[in-house]
């Protein structure tokens, strides 16, 4: 069963990746897999969620900008996010500060 992210207590930050795809899956999957495996062993990195219908929103959450610069700043996700056009049809990102959280 799939559940939230395990994060800190705030402030920390997220990045919000909002999007709709191309149909097929053009090498989607297996990149998006390294991706997530990359991000987790870098500094900083605390979770990950996703969740897609026609809208896909992933969620990665940081502990700092500074190590969001450097997630973005990746030679490997670089060239991942150089293919984006193969597999987006629109794509937003956005980050924000986690002031509070709550839940159960």
């Amino acid at each position: 069963m799939a559940s939230p992210a395990t994060t800190p207590k705030p402030p920390y930050y997220a990045v919000i990746f909002t999007s709709v795809r191309h149909n097929g899956d053009n090498g989607y999957a297996e990149a998006a897999k390294q991706m997530l495996e990359l991000a987790s062993k870098q500094p900083g990195f605390l979770g990950f969620e996703t969740a897609r219908q026609e809208i896909g929103i992933s969620v990665s959450y940081w502990s700092t900008l500074e190590a969001i610069k450097a997630w973005k700043e990746n030679v490997t996700h670089r060239q991942v996010q150089s293919r984006a056009n193969e597999w987006y049809k629109t794509f937003r990102v956005r980050v924000c500060r986690v002031e509070r959280e709550y839940g159960f």
